[in-house]
């Protein structure tokens, strides 16, 4: 007898969120789910994802923690950002072929309902090169190092720019771009490895902390003292960083990843009084409050990659089914820069 492939219905692998994790991510908070793929009904869009991004705000979704957005409820699909392809429209905003990126969740395929399409934005021609980018210096990590460097830091010639987390997606480009402005830029990472890529993108200097007594580390390396800190992680590193803050620096506040799986409270500086005394600047920001601006950043990021201003090392992992396993590699310091699942 044989068998009509076309009549085999097609499959929709999803990760749903299991539980709440308590303390590490463990691959048990996702249940793995097979659902029909949609069809889409007037108004909506079908789009099947081609890559998706782990970005440490995941963690973030995962909790009931206050937060920006609502988070991820038990049993729904995780949320994610990632890059799309539209299979199937009845939407007036968007057509089949037409490459999408937004948050599109762990899964092979996403139904934009009618008052969705907003929430995703199209990637007109001519496409990044590579195509991950977009989730990359040209989506929602170069986007982040931007505004809040640019804004929130306010970098001037001559300037020291110190920045956490520096071999991640964020903090590289920050620290480019920093380089781009004029100003002497310094990264704290987690690996002798690390400093050395940092290095080689245009880094004065890079500190493995881990290895390194960093309060000495800053004091060879910034002689002038610290005029931006760009925080990524929080913690004891922010306290370090803050006795060589110079009066008037800023902190644009990105991410705290040290206390993300944290299961006990976690005490603010304990040094706070330096905010006062030293007239520091200290702005939180999620890259969604620039999102009407989103262009400007994504046009000079494009330019400075085209004259090699800007670089951008990529993990990218094949198989959707590798991505609760992979996300932990975001908070063990098992990686350099932008990771990546490709959805295959």
């Amino acid at each position: 007898m044989s068998t009509n492939v076309e009549n085999t219905p097609r499959v929709n692998r999803q990760f749903l969120l299991a539980s709440r994790p308590v303390g590490d991510i463990k691959e048990s908070d996702f249940e793995y789910k097979e659902a029909p793929v949609p069809t889409p009904s007037q108004g909506e869009a079908l789009v099947r994802n081609l890559y998706l991004s782990l970005d440490p705000t995941n963690r973030i979704w995962m909790s009931d923690m206050v937060q920006y957005m609502p988070p991820v409820e038990l049993g729904e699909v995780m949320r994610g950002v990632a890059i799309g392809v539209v299979e199937e429209s009845k939407n007036l905003f968007l057509k089949p072929g037409d490459i999408v990126t937004g948050l599109l969740g762990w899964q092979d395929y996403a139904l934009l309902k009618e008052n969705q399409a907003n929430f995703v934005t199209k990637i007109n021609p001519p496409l990044p090169d590579p195509l991950f980018a977009a989730v990359g210096p040209l989506g929602v990590t170069g986007v982040t190092a931007y505004f809040g460097l640019l804004e929130i830091g306010q970098p001037k010639p001559g300037e020291t720019v110190v920045v956490s987390a520096a071999a991640g997606a964020v903090g590289s480009v920050v620290g480019q771009i920093a380089k781009i402005k004029g100003c002497h830029v310094v990264g704290i990472t987690s690996s002798d490895e690390k400093c050395q890529w940092l290095t080689s993108v245009g880094f004065d200097a890079a500190i493995n902390y881990k290895t390194t007594d960093l309060n000495s580390a800053l004091t060879n390396a910034c002689p002038n003292g610290v005029d931006i800190y760009f925080d990524n992680v929080g913690g004891s590193i922010l306290d370090t960083v803050m006795s060589h803050l110079n009066l008037f620096a800023r902190i644009p506040l990105c991410g705290l990843i040290s206390t993300y799986n944290s299961t006990e409270p976690v005490p603010g500086p304990y040094n706070f009084g330096l905010v006062l005394m030293k007239r520091l600047r200290i702005q939180g920001f999620i890259v969604s409050d620039y999102h009407n601006r989103w262009h400007e950043a994504i046009k000079d990021i494009g330019e400075w990659m085209k004259q090699g201003k800007i670089k951008q090392e990529y993990e990218i992992v094949e198989g959707l089914e590798k991505a609760p396993k992979e996300i932990m590699k975001l908070f063990n310091a098992n990686k350099i820069g932008k990771l990546i699942i490709k959805i295959v």
